[in-house]
């Protein structure tokens, strides 16, 4: 082995494949799948070993039309599969007409096998009508998050990008499932397999379960408050420089007092309150996104100065910016040593120990002649 390759320490109990199912349901979103497999493959990959297989299932095991219109065949039906560690539910468009009374029972029927079951994209409404989310906190698609609140009251909501508790797993759509499964493969195995598999994928950042999916006014207030929805968005174009409440509400062709009621009634916070929101979550954006310091950071959100930044970050988000920043460097450090493992090109040798299922094989036997294959070992 190479004095480059990066050896993640745990028993071979720990790392024996675990077996990944997703049961597609009709009209299911391609990225919400692809995000969620892919980590999987690229963990085989880098570790040069089947950490993970994956099977794609269906109700009758037909083929399933993806929301994007192509049809993906599944490796089987549901009552076809084989023993599962994790099962995933794959949703997408009008997800209260594609499911069924026996895709309910099946899933019921997974969850007394004591497995960790999920939802992606808007899957975690189908986990809800199971039962299998009450008394758990769930994320799924801003979309659906308030219609599935309303229906499900013993479901804890939250706008939160991906939500890891107990044996359930839930998030949103889009490339969140691939957040939530590089956080699996954390607990898994350790952060520096997952900090090479979004290297490999030109992954800034891995985000965490203290992430929020901005859920955009528009769809909150719909099209009843066309002037609220206008003060919002002359906020958000001027964050560096902020307006006074005065001129904004002019602006709009309000009163402050107008104003100030149509902020309490809808967003329940006053405009100055929604603003210091709007200026601190740009704040932790660039915290965690450039390398800007923390005084310019400060400037371009539009505070007078670093302490009254660092006090309201503190009292808002719960950190101080430099312990934000802090925690982004060490991930750094972590990146940086995954990319002199990739480097040495370090190949494990035999797989004995274990005879593959047919579907992470071949793909890992694809993988083989890649620079980065077996770059990141696991002990």
């Amino acid at each position: 082995m190479s004095e480059m390759t990066v050896v993640l320490q745990g028993s071979a109990e720990k790392h024996k494949t675990r077996n990944i199912g997703f049961l597609l349901l009709n009209n299911f979103t391609m990225i919400a799948l692809a995000s969620a497999v892919e980590p999987l493959r690229m963990a085989n990959q880098l570790s040069g070993r089947e950490l993970y297989d994956w099977h794609t299932f269906s109700e009758d095991g037909n083929a399933v039309i993806a929301s994007d219109g192509i049809h993906i065949t599944p490796d089987c039906s549901m009552a076809e599969s084989s023993s599962l560690d994790v099962l995933i539910v794959v949703g997408g468009v009008n997800i209260t007409r594609n499911f069924s009374r026996r895709q309910i029972a099946w899933l019921q029927a997974m969850a007394r096998k004591d497995i960790l079951i999920g939802g992606v994209c808007t899957g975690p409404y189908l986990l809800a009508e199971a039962g299998l989310l009450d008394g758990y906190h769930c994320s799924a698609h801003w979309e659906c998050l308030a219609s599935l609140q309303e229906a499900y009251p013993r479901v804890s909501c939250t706008n939160r990008l991906f939500v890891i508790e107990r044996d359930r797993m839930t998030c949103s759509g889009g490339t969140v499932p691939m957040d939530m499964m590089l956080n699996m493969i954390k607990q898994d195995v350790g952060s520096q397999l997952t900090a090479g598999i979004s290297e490999m994928f030109i992954c800034d950042r891995v985000r965490n379960e203290t992430d929020y999916q901005r859920i955009p006014l528009r769809h909150i207030l719909g099209t009843t408050q066309p002037k609220l929805v206008e003060a919002v968005s002359l906020m958000e174009a001027n964050i560096e420089e902020a307006i006074e409440l005065d001129e904004l509400a002019g602006y709009v062709g309000l009163s402050r007092r107008q104003l100030e009621r149509l902020f309490q009634k809808y967003l329940q916070c006053s405009p100055s309150r929604y603003y210091m929101k709007l200026r601190l979550f740009r704040a932790r954006q660039l915290l965690k996104q450039t390398s800007m310091s923390i005084i310019e950071i400060a400037l371009a959100c539009g505070f007078v100065s670093t302490p009254h930044f660092s006090k309201c970050y503190r009292e808002h988000i719960g950190i101080p910016p430099r312990e934000e920043r802090s925690d982004m460097r060490s991930q750094a450090r972590g990146n940086t040593m995954t990319q002199l493992a990739t480097a040495a090109l370090s190949v494990l040798g035999s797989m004995n120990e274990h005879v593959p299922a047919p579907i992470s094989m071949r793909a890992l036997s694809e993988a083989k002649f890649e620079p980065s294959y077996g770059s990141v070992a696991v002990a």
